[in-house]
């Protein structure tokens, strides 16, 4: 068999990255080492119930009839319309430290204001930093010297907390490195989830994957699920053909691979190194989800997202022990505007965890620990928020281990590597990235990853 490009991956990147190649008579196949599509940004099925997983919702809304922003560029690219995908907003979410609160919606000027309230004596600088951030030019592809947030909010504000406050949301969302965040990925996160906002698509994740897996097929695209790849052949700095897990070769003109830099470099035969681009990302989280009786606005939890730090210094990095329950992510996604309620209540709890200390627990230590530590985390919750334990009906977690499980990323790396391949190149003339370590973030960030990744590449 033989294509003009075969896609590694069939996660949102590699799902656009197939629809636009298929819509130019491409011969594409993408393949998926998994049987459920989604990679980063699936589903599970617990107990006849359908978990989200990857990040609670979708960044980046704009109402309909907006074509400049990266979801109508991203509809028009596919040629979706916006009501194909269903999006619910968000009501209100919430940044929450000691003795601080700022709340915002999908309209930027209510955060604004909330600035102003919260931090008067920071709003001028507030404001100049957003003039810059709307005049930078996040999407710029070419590889120029990284450019580190912190500085660059220091010149604008001068309250330590405020700025833990804007980054909070943002790294968890979308950064791959500890304690900083290049300056350019500050710019999408900050533009994505405060100017633009927060949505869910009705029907969840399952409903996009497989709105676009059918329209990827429709136009004549292959899928294979539940065979990887096995090997990426290459020959003399060129790909010739991938090897999948049943043996099968399929030979290919280009190859698209969504499943992180250096492990798409791992794969090739013989193995490539390309040195200075080869950092492992660290980190991940564990993740727990609870289903309670009733609303949880019933239960105190009024907010759609709730990022939150019970310490006044936001530290985000790989924490010592398993977890750490300092700070973290709530999700209420009853409290998004769907047109009818859901049927039960849920709450998600995220916090960042260490694969390396997962991953060296025998296995009946890592079923105990994740019982410890999702108690621990419910108990450092409960000084900042109401009890909701005699609530929970079923509840399931996750952790590193189970991420990189599902997406083979190293460490259960959610967001890669920190330093990412703008352009999409590697050494190999006709081996291209797409999706996390590509360097677009969050679920219209992948999305548009994999469009730009073959716009740049594979329809010139």
């Amino acid at each position: 068999m033989h294509y003009d490009t075969i896609i590694i991956g069939a996660g949102l990147s590699g799902l656009a990255a197939g629809i636009r190649l298929a819509m130019f008579d491409k011969k594409v196949c993408i393949v998926e080492k998994h049987t459920e599509l989604g990679g980063l940004n699936s589903f599970y099925v617990r107990k006849k119930r359908t978990f989200d997983v990857g990040l609670h919702a979708m960044t980046n809304f704009t109402a309909k009839g907006v074509r400049s922003s990266p979801l109508g560029k991203l509809l028009k690219q596919l040629r979706f319309s916006h009501d194909d995908f269903r999006l619910c907003q968000q009501k209100i979410s919430e940044i929450r430290f000691p003795g601080k609160s700022l709340c915002f919606t999908n309209e930027f000027e209510f955060m604004r204001q909330e600035v102003a309230e919260q931090f008067p004596g920071q709003i001028d600088g507030f404001n100049k930093l957003v003039k810059k951030i709307l005049m930078f030019d996040e999407l710029n592809l070419d590889d120029s010297k990284p450019l580190l947030s912190q500085p660059v909010l220091e010149s604008f504000i001068s309250d330590p907390m405020l700025i833990d406050m804007l980054f909070c949301p943002l790294m968890y969302y979308g950064n791959a490195r500890e304690g900083d965040m290049d300056f350019y990925q500050f710019v999408i996160m900050f533009k994505s989830i405060f100017i633009e906002g927060f949505s869910k698509p009705e029907g969840g994740m399952l409903y996009i994957l497989n709105l676009m897996a059918e329209k990827f097929k429709n136009l004549g695209g292959e899928l294979r699920m539940g065979n990887g790849v096995k090997a990426i052949n290459v020959s003399q700095r060129k790909v010739s053909s991938v090897t999948l897990e049943n043996e099968e070769e399929l030979t290919t003109e280009a190859v698209l691979s969504s499943m992180g830099y250096v492990e798409t470099l791992n794969c090739c035969e013989p193995k490539l190194t390309e040195s200075g681009r080869s950092e492992i990302g660290q980190v991940s989280f564990m993740e727990s989800l609870f289903i309670v009786d009733r609303e949880p606005q019933e239960l105190g939890y009024d907010k759609s997202i709730i990022f939150f730090s019970t310490k006044q210094k936001f530290d985000y990095k790989v924490p010592e022990d398993l977890i750490d329950i300092s700070s973290g992510v709530l999700c209420c996604s009853n409290n998004f505007k769907y047109p009818k309620p859901l049927k039960e209540g849920l709450i998600r709890l995220t916090n960042l965890a260490s694969f390396e200390k997962w991953d060296s627990l025998a296995r009946k230590d890592y079923i105990a620990a994740k019982k410890e530590w999702r108690g621990s985390a419910l108990e450092q919750l409960f000084t900042f928020f109401p009890d909701f334990r005699d609530n929970v009906v079923f509840l399931d977690s996750f952790t590193p281990k189970t991420i990189k499980k599902y997406t083979g990323h190293i460490n259960g790396a959610v967001y890669g590597s920190p330093e990412k391949i703008k352009n999409g190149k590697t050494s190999v003339k006709n081996l291209y990235i797409c999706g996390t370590d590509q360097g677009f973030l969050g679920i219209i960030g992948a999305t548009l990853s994999g469009i730009s990744m073959v716009n740049l590449h594979l329809l010139r």
